[in-house]
């Protein structure tokens, strides 16, 4: 009997257009098709096995946990998983991929003989809309169909199969030298069947496909390990046909084990796909750029002033969130939503995020494109009647509005990004006007955003509490390093939001200072607000704490270089959605910065 494994026992493979996740027993808990956003197939990473799943590996006892792997690692530089383990009877090999979507997706299971000969098994549980609706298993023309709705999915093997309790299963031995394709493809169900499929031709254009991608990256220092698995997990984000990019694959892997902080991540926030797409830029990916800025285009459309703080991977406006009772959650956290209320907050910040971004694609070389040079100009014109208000924030809160501080931060950033553009020519505007709002807003802030008696700027206007968006200070050029406010809210953050790990918590959730975000429970401490803190601690010469912090960070990730979107102390242990964009892109910059202040061990 299988259950959800700990967050990091995941691996993560996709094909740019959806993902899946394998645990380290070899069963697939999660999968969505077509897209990234589509209904789970297999939804029991929120559930029990009766909200679908497909394990292959060693046979085992009907009343035993399968065996785990004894050992795993993606092949080279690429998105190919291969899983081995040692049996009684020998050793065995599993290697699941998705190749790179040209006709149906696919997901893909080769079992390889080792040494000696091992009884295997193959048991896969088919469960559409999140594991709520059976589909309808039969044979057509030698191959096994399971169809629901508008949706089919087709199995293909060599081995035999046989159906049991609603499940298909396959029994085999392999031996040195034995290869077995197991395979799934979806395809409308009104439609013909998917073309069979070519699992080792799939196999060798799935590993090509990975190995020129991964030589563009421009990055050789000391952590490329690290970050290439990060370039590669970003890349197994993006959405391919559109260029959108999705905060992470899965929805409602918990904040707090256990608690109600369950959200949906897959979807494209403009904050993480704006970020995303700046490490990408700093890391040789052009490509990624021309087609997010091109998805952005589309997305916003001839509406800047409704600018969303979310869409959908194609660009889709309502994202409505909804409840799926059915599910019990991971360990019991509930409730599991799909789609995100989030969508029609107010977030100034992201204003500066999306003009930051289009500001690096234009400093980095990319081609010229007349209509996101109109649309930064119209944003800033939002801008210019709305900076002021009070909002939601960076962290989504659902308590009321305030004027929180890195928005207003953000929005200097946006009108100061702006001024370079037409200073250098290529864009025009009332300089003279938007030089005098870019100073406005940087005299707000300082004014009413910075406590004078702690020396620390504060999370909103008004307010005593910290937020560690504050660190985004400096690095948004907001204020130099050495600025003693800059120096004062770094140390204010290390002794106020930092674990007994020096990680950092994104704000108070917990005591007198509860309530900012009106949800109950806890969280863990955010992986990116960690990471930061490192960056800071190098730009304000304590590189040898960034360092240290930054390598503890590195420590974190699962044993394929995987992060969720938190870590909890307590538990020790990932939790969160996963893989998280908001943790690999920080991770990148970081390594960037410490490369370049030789800020590195060894």
């Amino acid at each position: 009997m299988h259950v959800a494994g700990r967050i990091e026992d995941y691996a993560l493979i996709g094909d740019m257009q959806t993902a899946a996740l394998v645990c380290r027993d070899g069963t697939v808990d999660w999968l969505c098709l077509p897209r990234f956003d589509s209904h789970a197939i297999f939804a029991g990473l929120l559930g029990t096995e009766e909200h679908g799943f497909w394990r292959l590996g060693p046979a085992h006892a009907a009343d035993a946990e399968p065996p785990t792997a004894a050992r795993r690692r993606y092949r080279g530089d690429s998105l190919i998983l291969e899983s081995e383990w040692d049996t009684p009877r020998g050793t065995v090999r599993v290697t699941d991929f998705m190749p790179p979507r040209d006709g149906a997706p696919q997901l893909i299971r080769i079992v390889e003989g080792v040494t000696g000969r091992v009884p295997m098994r193959s048991a896969l549980r088919m469960r559409f809309s999140y594991g709520r609706v059976v589909p309808w298993v039969h044979r057509h023309e030698g191959r096994t169909v399971a169809v629901a709705g508008p949706d089919s999915v087709w199995f293909d093997t060599a081995c035999e199969t046989y159906g049991k309790a609603l499940t298909t299963y396959a029994d085999f031995t392999v031996a040195p030298g034995d290869r077995i394709a197991f395979t799934i493809s979806w395809e409308p169900s009104h439609k013909e069947p998917p073309a069979l499929p070519e699992p080792e031709q799939s196999l060798e254009a799935t590993e090509d496909f990975w190995r020129e991608w991964v030589e563009q990256c421009t990055y050789h220092g000391p952590y490329r390990e690290a970050v290439v698995r990060s370039l590669i997990t970003l890349k197994a984000l993006t959405y391919a046909p559109t260029g959108g990019i999705v905060a992470a694959p899965t929805t409602s892997l918990p904040e707090e084990i256990g608690g109600v902080r369950n959200w949906d991540y897959r979807y494209t926030w403009l904050r993480d796909a704006a970020i995303t797409l700046s490490s990408l830029l700093r890391t040789g990916y052009r490509e990624e750029a021309r087609a997010w800025r091109e998805w952005l285009l589309r997305a916003v459309a001839g509406d800047p002033e409704n600018l969303q703080i979310m869409y959908g991977i194609a660009g889709e406006r309502e994202l409505g969130e909804a409840e799926l009772d059915w599910l019990p959650g991971y360990e019991n956290s509930a409730p599991v939503r799909v789609g995100n209320g989030a969508a029609h907050q107010l977030q100034l910040d992201v204003y500066g995020e999306v003009i930051e971004a289009l500001h690096l694609a234009h400093m980095t070389g990319l081609s010229r494109n007349d209509y996101a040079s109109l649309l930064q100009l119209k944003l800033i014109r939002y801008l210019e009647d709305h900076w002021d208000q009070p909002d939601e924030g960076i962290w989504e809160v659902r308590g009321p509005r305030r004027h929180f501080v890195h928005s207003k931060v953000m929005a200097w950033v946006a009108v100061d990004r702006t001024i370079k553009l037409i200073e250098s020519g290529d864009a025009d505007g009332p300089l003279e006007k938007w030089r005098e709002l870019r100073d406005d807003i940087h005299r707000d802030v300082c004014e009413k955003g910075y406590d004078k008696e702690r020396n620390t700027f504060t999370q909103s206007y008004g307010s005593k509490e910290l937020d560690a968006s504050l660190l985004l200070i400096p690095q948004m050029g907001f204020l130099p390093p050495d600025d003693k406010r800059v120096i004062g809210t770094i140390e204010a953050i290390q002794r106020e939001l930092s674990t007994s790990d020096s990680f950092i918590l994104r704000y108070p959730t917990t005591g007198e200072k509860a309530g900012v975000d009106g949800l109950e429970g806890d969280e863990g401490a955010f992986l990116a607000c960690s990471f930061w803190m490192a960056d800071d601690l190098a730009m304000i010469g304590r590189v040898d704490e960034a360092r240290k912090l930054f390598e503890k960070l590195l420590a974190l990730r699962n044993d394929l270089g995987l992060l969720a979107e938190e870590w909890d102390p307590r538990l020790q242990r990932q939790v969160g959605n996963f893989p998280q964009a908001f943790s690999h892109v920080p991770l990148i910059d970081t390594a960037l910065r410490l490369t370049a202040s030789g800020a590195y061990g060894g």
